[in-house]
């Protein structure tokens, strides 16, 4: 087929157009214009296979820990405990004063008539007035040592404490005085054993006649008069303070029936 020149050049111009348009047009306008079809025919081994994320193991930072195993607990092999054990210690009561059989601690029960409170010296046993006044004498020259053979010695000497005495026991009175001579226990001696006193366990091997009487008497049983006598050994505070033990605790002496002189003590 022939075309005139000016036809040609027409043809010419229309398909440098067509090229032009063709390489400018985007890969998505051409996929817009094909069939949707064509997705379908794209095989599936070209697609990019699905990335699977790494398992987690024990190096992994994200890696979660797993719970210890559980373990069934073994059967105790221990035997039940039997009610013995389970019974509770006896309880000691730290209130209560220590049953020692100490001579110094003569046994007062307070459910029984209060003892007799005697002043008269006549009705004391001849060997216990005898060494009463020795005692009394002994005090008032002021020489502790004169007590020294009425206090006597080994087994047999006066107890002059609930606890052991260590050393000569004259100087173990000086000791327990506030001046260096001993006069002051000297004083107190004195003033013990011209108070009332009490016969206590009489017709037994504890038989005892106590100075001052106080020792045998709940210090709420004692009347206005006592107390004035009691404040001549001891002064009101140290009656506030044995109120707390119920009983007079400071020094007392103790003579037996046969005229041996059995202690001189203070405390509880």
């Amino acid at each position: 087929m022939n075309f005139p020149h000016s036809g040609r050049l027409g043809i010419v111009r229309l398909s440098l157009i067509m090229l032009a348009v063709c390489a400018t047009t985007t890969p998505a306008l051409l996929a817009a214009v094909l069939p949707a079809s064509a997705l379908s025919e794209i095989k599936r081994e070209e697609l990019p296979s699905t990335v699977s994320p790494p398992a987690d193991d024990d190096g992994s930072p994200n890696a979660v820990p797993m719970p210890d195993p559980i373990e069934t607990p073994k059967p105790s092999t221990e035997q039940p405990a039997s009610p013995e054990d389970n019974e509770s210690p006896a309880q000691v009561d730290p209130e209560s004063p220590a049953e020692d059989g100490s001579i110094a601690r003569p046994h007062i029960n307070p459910d029984e008539p209060l003892p007799e409170v005697v002043y008269d010296l006549t009705r004391l046993p001849e060997p216990v007035r005898r060494m009463r006044d020795l005692i009394v004498e002994a005090c008032k020259s002021g020489d502790i040592q004169k007590l020294k053979p009425l206090i006597g010695m080994g087994d047999d000497a006066t107890q002059l404490s609930l606890t052991d005495v260590e050393g000569e026991p004259i100087e173990f009175l000086k000791s327990l005085s506030g001046d260096t001579e001993g006069q002051e226990i000297l004083a107190i001696m004195e003033e013990v054993l011209n108070a009332g006193y009490v016969h206590l366990d009489a017709g037994t091997p504890q038989e005892l006649y106590v100075w001052p009487y106080f020792f045998a008497l709940p210090l709420d049983k004692l009347d206005a008069r006592q107390r004035v006598e009691l404040f001549k050994i001891v002064t009101a505070g140290d009656y506030e303070d044995m109120k707390q033990f119920g009983t007079y605790i400071f020094y007392r002496v103790g003579i037996t029936p046969e005229g041996k002189w059995a202690f001189f003590v203070a405390g509880d």
